[in-house]
């Protein structure tokens, strides 16, 4: 019986830092993807309803203007690190060139991306 190995416990300090680590990794990971889905952009809201944002424009690093659709309505809007300013209601809706269609899948965005000559190999 001296010759036996005592299986180690599932409880050990190395299995619990193990644990813990893998947990903070993939904590990491879902925050990095978070981050990078809102710098991206691919994580646009969906239209529902009656307001929807029909297109947006960046005009510096953390401003844009922004058509949002408000029932038959639109109306530009300012986006900064200030808050929200409003520019001015349009008098006649703007029709877009693609014809108002909804933002692509994260696949087609993804697949734009990836075919870019500055995209990283």
């Amino acid at each position: 019986m001296t010759g036996m190995a005592q299986p180690a416990s599932p409880l050990s300090v190395g299995s619990l830092t193990q644990l813990t680590l893998s947990l903070i990794a993939i904590v990491a990971l879902i925050l990095a993807i978070s981050w990078a889905l809102k710098r991206l952009r691919l994580a646009r809201p969906r239209a529902s309803g009656e307001i929807a944002v029909v297109d947006e424009l960046s005009v510096g690093p953390r401003e844009r203007i922004v058509l949002i659709r408000i029932g038959d309505a639109q109306v530009l809007i300012g986006v900064g690190a200030s808050g929200v300013v409003p520019l001015t209601p349009l008098p006649a809706p703007i029709v877009l060139k693609g014809g108002g269609t909804p933002a692509p899948a994260f696949a087609e965005r993804l697949r734009d991306l990836m075919k870019r000559p500055d995209a990283p190999t």
